[in-house]
This record gives C-alpha cells, structure tokens and sequence, in this order.
C-alpha cells in the first residue's frame, strides 16, 4: 500500500527577482506576470517503520496564525508532526528549505525536534558561500543551533530503509533519495526529477547548475525505475505528485498516479 502524501503547499509565478508570489490559476492571470515561471510546490510525507519521514519542506508558508502549513497538512493526513523522525533535504534552495524551522513561536525553532536533517556537506557549505541568493541562511543558523543536523558526503545510508546519493545536476551537491519501506520503493529526486513531463520532454534546463547532467540523470532514472516499480515523488509537479510506470502493449512505459 503506497504510503506517501504531498503536503502541497501551493503554486507560485517566480521571476528574475526569485520571489515567489503566491498565483491562484483561477483567479490570476498569467499575462499581468510576464517573464514568470510558474510551478507548484509539493513536499512529501511517507510512512516508513522507523517513523514518518519529509523529502523537503517547502517555502515554510504559514496560515494567518502562523502555523505552517506543513503541520495542517500533516495533521490533516492523520499523523503528527511530533513524529517526523527524519527530513531529508534534496538541496537547500529556499523553495525547498523554507519549513526546516517555524517562526510561530516568537524566537525561531527547529520546526521538528525529533527529527534528524539529512543534508550533503558540500550543499551546506555552498549555502554559506554567497554564490547564490537562493538560500536563505538565517534559516540554517536555527537547524545548526539545534543539534539535529547530520551532514552526509557522497551516497550512504541513513537507516535500513533510507538511502542518498550525490547526483549533482540542480546544484554542485545536490542529493535524491531511495525511500524502501512497506513492500514500496520510493524515489525523490527533488529538482533532478521535479515533474513527470520531463521524463518524456526532456531537455536542458537553464535554472540547472549542470542542466545536461539532470537531463541524463532523468533519463537513467526512469529507464532503472519504471520496470522495477520505483514510486516516483515530483516535487514541482502540475499533474501526478506520485507516480509509477506501467508498461505499454510496445514494451515502453507510461506514467500512472500511484495513488
């Protein structure tokens, strides 16, 4: 049974500014945003033995309480946010990085205690090094204070049911996930994989540090994961958030909803 949940936190037009301006597709009119991109953003929740783990944690949108919406979102699953065990970061882009801490409490804390960070050394140093506004280190002077972060190097293993490896591609040290728990194997590719179009329209994206990498990367991914019923979590994703492959009449693969 597939365990794994978007905890969306909405969608955003981004422009040369790097803001991201909340956008209601119902409402909001592409044209009055021009030169924007236009994305969703999906952190994802799974059920696993060890406890409940986060791949990535979005831009840390609150409600007018300023409660994250991450913990509504969670709460509203059925779990707790008390619970998580493990937050597992792609890369530290601020659209990705936003909810490892909550500010609702005055001061700001570690918005999950419990929890270990998993974070790729070089990607934290490269946050700190000023190369791109794309971070937001305050945040990261909070999870470092706390004691839970654990910094990893190349690819390992977190626990018997999670694994990492450096891919590169989006950024220097960007990092994905193998998530092997309840008879399921989930992947998370965070901004490698962000969308299932680009498994079938593949192409070199400006916004990548490395943009032929990712597109080799998406390619071997989906070529290794789609016969071997991999779930696939795409974090920007406008359509299927999680995914699987199902074979055509042909021996190709399309994309199905796992859920």
């Amino acid at each position: 049974m597939v365990q794994a949940y978007s905890l969306y936190e909405g969608s955003f037009s981004v422009d040369k500014s790097r803001k991201f301006v909340p956008f209601d597709p119902a409402v909001d009119n592409p044209k009055d945003r021009p030169g924007s991109m236009f994305i969703q953003v999906h952190p994802f929740l799974i059920k696993t033995q060890a406890g409940l783990v986060i791949c990535d944690t979005g831009l840390g949108q609150t409600d007018e309480d300023g409660v994250l919406k991450l913990y509504t979102n969670i709460r509203r699953l059925g779990y707790r946010p008390e619970d998580v065990k493990y937050v597992l970061m792609s890369h530290l882009h601020k659209d990705h990085a936003g909810g490892m801490v909550t500010f609702n409490s005055g001061a700001p804390r570690i918005a999950f205690p419990d929890a270990e960070y998993i974070v790729q050394r070089g990607e934290w140093e490269d946050a700190y090094s000023g190369i791109s506004s794309s971070y937001r280190t305050e945040i990261f002077d909070v999870v470092q204070r706390s004691g839970n972060l654990v910094l990893v190097e190349g690819a390992g293993h977190v626990n018997d049911e999670i694994s990492y490896e450096l891919n590169g591609g989006h950024t220097t040290h960007h990092q994905a996930f193998h998530i092997q728990t309840g008879g399921e194997h989930y992947f998370f590719g965070g901004d490698v994989l962000p969308e299932p179009e680009e498994i079938f329209h593949n192409y070199v994206a400006k916004y990548d540090f490395d943009g032929r990498r990712s597109k080799e990367l998406r390619q071997a991914y989906w070529t290794e994961g789609a016969p071997a019923g991999w779930i696939f979590l795409f974090y920007h994703s406008k359509s299927i958030t999680v995914g699987c492959g199902q074979v055509r009449e042909d021996g190709s693969y399309k994309l199905i909803s796992a859920i």
